[in-house]
């Protein structure tokens, strides 16, 4: 054991110490070599593992479902379109007037006949009072007239009784007669004169009536247009400084849809079609609808034909010019009529794509990204049916980020 413990501490003798008289400058430069190079290294790898994790996509993903035995109703065509009014009016005087009185504001509820607004009178009262007197000096000179035509007839009489005892001459029976004559045609023609001032009278009130402003039908204000001391009138005269009317009111009852649909696909509509409207401001709410009507012509331009819906539940919170989304559904089949299981799969809307002129969806698959190219069908809820392309169960992506390709790293983020 002594002789082994003598030969090691012989070869430490023999050893070189090759530190032994290196300058100490060197041994620093050495020292910062070594810990340079390992710092590198740690880099390098932090590096990679950082571009290892930033490579693998996060995305959010969900399972293509079988198609439910009650889809019989799912949606054959999809369209937008805007909440219209049959029944909308700007509401104006039917003559030229400053204004003295508005009495709506937007919101307001108004009813048919009721006051709006009011126009200066002051020119039309005055035409009034001057047709009124007129027709009152028109029917007293109608009473002076009958007087004396009535004298005339007394005056006749006798002449006639004294021409038959010869007392008077026959000449003066015909210029009593020729007096009545005229005093009857006087009288006529007062007459005309009487009804020719009645109707001068009731054009003043007419005019009058221009004055005041009504409601033409039930419904809401949605615009006020005029204030008091500005100038109204129908014809739009003196440019920005005449308003066209009071104010404009919508028949809410009157409210439905107006769709563009391309003229490829109008074949799908029919009118009495279900159809299940969506707007944009309550995306949750599913409105019960049906088609009223396809307008019998096409826009040349966009090579669309417009189609009218109806509502069939009425609600305030529908107001014009709301953004809507449609889906036509398919008539509903009879519960004894036989009917084909339903074909293909639903998948979330947001998980399909468009890529050139096909429809596309990403595929999960050992954690990287699937392209698949699908037929695409009607839309149900949410979701959309896919008709090839796609089986049951497997695992979608969901709103796939921009820069995902096909056969890219990806990784399930956590909801």
């Amino acid at each position: 054991m002594s002789s082994e413990n003598d030969n090691k501490a012989l070869l430490q003798q023999l050893r070189i110490d090759r530190t032994e008289g290196e300058p100490a400058t060197s041994r620093l430069r050495r020292s910062w070599l070594i810990g340079g190079t390992l710092g590198v290294l740690v880099l390098l790898g932090v590096g990679w593992w950082a571009f290892a994790g930033a490579k693998a996509l996060a995305v959010h993903v969900a399972a293509a479902r079988p198609m439910p035995d009650g889809a019989a109703g799912a949606s054959v065509l999809d369209a937008t379109g805007y909440v219209t009014a049959r029944r909308e009016a700007t509401v104006s005087a039917q003559i030229t007037g400053t204004v003295t009185a508005v009495l709506i504001e937007e919101g307001d509820h108004v009813k048919v006949g009721q006051v709006i607004g009011r126009l200066d009178d002051t020119a039309q009262r005055a035409a009034l009072a001057q047709a009124q007197a007129a027709l009152n000096s028109a029917q007293a000179q109608l009473t002076q007239d009958r007087v004396q035509l009535e004298q005339s007839v007394r005056d006749l009489k006798r002449a006639e009784d004294l021409v038959q005892r010869s007392l008077v001459s026959e000449q003066a029976v015909e210029q009593a007669r020729t007096q009545v004559d005229a005093q009857s045609a006087q009288v006529l023609g007062q007459r005309r004169q009487i009804d020719l001032a009645a109707a001068n009278l009731r054009s003043a009130q007419v005019q009058l009536d221009y004055c005041t402003v009504r409601a033409p039908f039930t419904g809401v204000v949605i615009a006020k247009s005029a204030q008091v001391g500005e100038i109204i009138s129908p014809f739009s005269a003196g440019g920005s400084f005449t308003r066209t009317g009071i104010g404009t009111i919508v028949d809410m009852d009157s409210l439905e849809i107006e769709v563009d649909v391309n003229e490829a696909y109008i074949n799908r509509v029919q009118p009495g079609q279900p159809v299940e409207s969506v707007l944009n401001a309550y995306p949750d709410w599913r409105i019960p609808s049906h088609v009223i009507a396809i307008i019998p012509t096409a826009d040349r331009s966009k090579a669309t034909v417009k189609v009218r819906i109806g509502l069939d539940a009425k609600d305030d919170r529908i107001v014009p010019d709301m953004g809507v989304r449609v889906s036509f559904l398919e008539e509903k089949k009879p519960a004894s009529e036989a009917q084909a299981p339903p074909k293909g799969v639903l998948v979330p809307l947001a998980a399909i794509r468009t890529a050139g002129d096909q429809n596309v969806v990403y595929v999960l698959q050992d954690k990287k990204a699937q392209q698949r190219t699908v037929t695409l069908g009607g839309t149900l809820g949410d979701a959309r049916q896919v008709l090839t392309g796609l089986a049951a169960g497997e695992t979608v992506i969901v709103d796939p980020p921009p820069g995902l390709t096909d056969g890219a790293s990806v990784r399930v983020a956590k909801s």
